[in-house]
């Protein structure tokens, strides 16, 4: 059973306002990535590019679904934000400091992670719903509706 997440909602936007000044950054490190999807050995894989999870857009007629994997993230790890035509996925988690005796090697700590995926489309992000199910965090966001698909009846002239 999926556990529901809430999603918080951000200011309203419109497209024109919304200033993106990583997407270049983001850009380049995706081509980066497809360019060399080796990493040199000597650098951890959180030095090279940090905990990014995949993210999946499906455009359906009347909503788009968001999926990230965010494996070793709970529910409660996790912070949703949305505008309408933006999704932030905030994330932090951390291993217990439960065990007694000295460490001579820790290599799994805090995990953290801030991804921010622009949407093909407006969306009415004040009925978005998400929920959490085996490490994938789906969302479910409405379009809004100046965009849904219309058919347009083609008359005789």
């Amino acid at each position: 059973m999926a556990t529901q997440v809430p999603v918080k909602r951000m200011a309203e936007t419109r497209p024109t306002e919304l200033v993106r000044p990583l997407e270049l950054f983001e850009r380049m490190e995706e081509w980066a990535e497809r360019m060399m999807p080796w990493r040199p050995l000597h650098l951890e894989r959180s030095l090279w590019t940090g905990v990014t999870p995949q993210v999946d857009i499906l455009d359906r007629e009347s909503e788009l679904v968001v999926r990230a994997a965010v494996p070793g993230f709970g529910k409660d790890d996790i912070e949703v934000t949305t505008t309408n035509d933006a999704v932030t996925i905030r994330g932090k988690a951390c291993a217990e400091e439960t065990e007694e005796g000295e460490y001579t090697r820790r290599e799994i700590s805090c995990e953290d992670f801030l991804r921010t995926v622009h949407l093909p489309c407006l969306v009415d992000d004040s009925k978005a719903k998400a929920t959490f199910r085996d490490g994938i965090l789906e969302l479910m966001l409405p379009k809004a509706e100046t965009v849904k698909r219309h058919t347009i009846k083609i008359e005789e002239a």
